[in-house]
């Protein structure tokens, strides 16, 4: 079973990343986080095996929270954005 953190500060996004995922036998969706700060302790608490990562977050944006998480707690990460070039 692949346990997923989902990080979005969007309840839409995370509501749909939660009901698609959840769709596969093989992936269960163990948590959601509005921001990098909540998104910290719920990865020490829930220890998922992949996180679902948005870019653009109020109080810090995904790359940073991405750069911290790698040092400290590196685990796989899918990255989701809207803004797309």
């Amino acid at each position: 079973m692949i346990r997923v953190l989902i990080v979005d500060d969007s309840a839409i996004v995370r509501k749909v990343l939660t009901e698609e995922l959840s769709k596969y036998e093989d992936i269960e969706v163990v948590g959601s986080a509005i921001d990098p700060y909540v998104a910290r302790d719920k990865i020490v608490a829930l220890r998922p095996d992949v996180i679902t990562l948005d870019v653009e977050m109020p109080r810090m944006d995904g790359l940073s929270f991405l750069a911290k998480l790698m040092k400290h707690y590196p685990l796989p990460v899918v990255i989701v954005s809207s803004l797309t070039p």
